[in-house]
């Protein structure tokens, strides 16, 4: 029977061998601890495909972001000449080259894995490399140029570089373990057993990727593997708030040391927490106690992404099943940029009339929240104010642009659309709107959704012609030739289904007007300053040649950021977004779909 046992044994354990032999014992997520308070890091790489279509897309943008960065540079080169230097350098990595050549050239691995996670509150960062030795090369060359290298030290066998800052009581901690990169922010004086955990050098009694939970969190929530996140809110609150936690601690006496030597006061008084701190945190976790995001979709042509923020039970019953009647909340785009937005003020006052008396009936007790009390305790004034019709009949607000025109110089903008007011009382709307506006007295407006011409004299400043009318739950506007005969099916489409908050759509083509509308903007304050000498008008000689120049610098830096802004927006078809609430909580999705 022994050697059958045996046998069996052998069996049992090829198959539980079998069944983890996939998992990479040093894959990133093998160091991060099961209970981090946060991580983002890939599950999978992306396709070879896809990779290829989104380094097209990058390299296309590069030159425009290499020009920003060193805009960037000179404006901090003043005061900050160190890190200008380090960030021109930077820049200088990527001039001329593709992303692949940059990545190449500082050892990066481009199919590699990584992740971001904390150790308590300390955040590190590890990635794979293809090259150890370009890396550290890459790390040497921005070393030169900021001016100051780092210091090196050793931990048993591993060298490491470190930067010391006593003002903020952290060190940064860089170092190449095997083939992957390691970067940390801990305490200036952390302990061993915390840079080996770190440095990976120690492995945590049960990792991330023992535990799964970022692979059942992608599958429940839709996250493809390119990208997942978690910040566990309910462990994260408290460990900031219990002022136990090494890197907190740290930071917190070196900011408690530099007001002992301004003040006097003793630095143990400073650092003293109450209890009440953890405890009033936690209670606000448990509202709020995690937030989660990845895409949904990565390919050539689509970035969408979505955001989870689980919430309280009491929250999600209050707006799950809500249906507001806001028309077009419930239906696509029609429109170049078409925004709907839900706010329905009564169920919005009740809810926050909870939230006001449940503080005042059990205020915090942490003193560092006692602007928190103070704020509950206005909210429930304001609620009750909100009540006041029109404001309390409130439902939303929809926003719909068919053109947009930047003009040029000072020229005000033009645009043709419609503006869409949702409420449960839209007669008595227009009643307080003509009882202000003597000029609308004369207007008979239906509720059958037929537009009238407001007077000329009211829209000569726009110039252009605008329509109201009014719907079963809205009044809306039509402004610019021809939307007048968009307004009554405006107001026909649907409400919002069950637990929507917000709709939106932006084309690439608006999208580009509005930054051509602040570009030119920008343009022609930056003109006029120079043309007026700029704003100090005794400044002479020198002085005035010198401010002139700076003047100059400054707005050929603002006019370059914006150029790669528009090169970016050059690239993009489509930007949507949608808000919900479900039992869950409230989810946020956008899509980008480029050219």
């Amino acid at each position: 029977m022994r050697p059958m046992k045996r046998a069996l044994a052998l069996g049992v354990a090829g198959i539980l061998l079998a069944a983890c032999g996939h998992k990479d014992k040093d894959a990133p997520l093998a160091f991060v601890p099961a209970d981090t308070p946060y991580v983002a890091a890939n599950l999978d790489v992306l396709d070879d495909n896809t990779r290829a279509a989104l380094f097209a897309q990058a390299n296309a943008q590069l030159p425009a972001q290499v020009a920003q960065m060193k805009a960037a540079a000179d404006e901090l080169k003043a005061k900050d000449p160190h890190t200008a230097n380090l960030l021109r350098a930077f820049a200088g990595e990527f001039d001329g080259k593709t992303v692949e050549q940059f990545a190449q050239n500082a050892g990066l691995d481009v199919k590699g894995y990584s992740a971001f996670y904390g150790l308590g509150l300390a955040p590190v960062a590890r990635f794979q490399l293809s090259d150890p030795a370009a890396f550290d090369a890459f790390v040497g060359r921005l070393e030169t140029a900021y001016g100051k290298k780092f210091d090196t030290a050793k931990l048993g066998d591993l060298s490491y570089r470190r930067h010391v800052s006593t003002e903020a009581g952290t060190e940064v901690v860089l170092a190449v373990v095997g083939k992957q990169a390691v970067a940390a922010l801990l305490p200036a004086d952390a302990s061993d057993a915390l840079l080996r955990q770190a440095l990976g050098l120690d492995r945590p009694a049960k990792s991330l990727q023992d535990d799964g939970r970022l692979q059942k969190l992608a599958k429940a929530k839709g996250y493809g593997k390119q990208a997942v996140g978690l910040v566990d809110l309910s462990h994260l609150l408290p460990l900031i708030a219990g002022g136990k936690d090494p890197l907190f601690q740290a930071m917190f006496k070196a900011h408690a040391q530099a007001e002992s030597a301004k003040t006097g006061e003793p630095v143990a008084n400073q650092m003293q927490i109450p209890a009440s701190c953890e405890a009033d945190a936690t209670r606000i976790a448990a509202r709020v106690p995690a937030l989660s995001f990845g895409y949904t979709r990565l390919d050539a042509k689509h970035q969408d992404m979505r955001l989870d923020v689980a919430m309280a039970s009491d929250i999600t019953q209050a707006f799950a099943g809500l249906k507001v009647a806001l028309p077009g909340l419930g239906t696509d785009a029609s429109a170049p940029f078409d925004m709907s937005l839900a706010l329905p003020v009564a169920e919005l006052r009740a809810f926050w009339s909870a939230q006001a008396d449940a503080v005042a009936a059990k205020p915090f007790s942490c003193p560092a929240l006692a602007d928190l009390n103070e704020g509950f305790a206005k909210l429930g004034p304001a609620m009750q104010k909100a009540a006041i019709p029109p404001f309390g009949d409130m439902l939303g607000l929809r926003i719909a642009l068919d053109s947009f025109a930047a003009g040029s110089g000072q020229g005000m903008p033009s645009f043709t659309g419609r503006i869409v007011l949702g409420t449960n009382n839209p007669s008595g709307l227009l009643a307080m709107g003509q009882m202000m506006t003597p000029a609308l007295a004369q207007l008979k407006i239906t509720a059958d959704g037929k537009p009238v011409a407001l007077p000329a004299d009211l829209t000569k400043m726009i110039g252009q012609p605008v329509w109201a009318a009014m719907g079963e739950k809205a009044l809306a506007l039509a402004i610019g030739p021809g939307e007048d005969a968009k307004l009554a099916d405006t107001l026909k489409e649907p409400g919002g289904d069950a637990g929507r908050m917000m709709r939106l759509h932006l084309d690439g083509a608006m999208y580009q007007s509005w930054i051509k509308l602040m570009m030119d903007k920008a343009d022609s304050i930056a003109a006029m300053s120079t043309a007026m000498g700029g704003s100090d008008p005794s400044a002479t000689g020198p002085d005035a040649a010198e401010a002139a120049a700076a003047r100059k610098e400054a707005a050929d830096r603002t006019h370059a950021q914006f150029q790669a802004m528009q090169a970016q927006a050059a690239r993009i078809k489509a930007v949507g977004s949608e808000a919900h609430v479900d039992a869950d909580g409230l989810v946020i999705t956008s899509q980008t779909e480029l050219k």
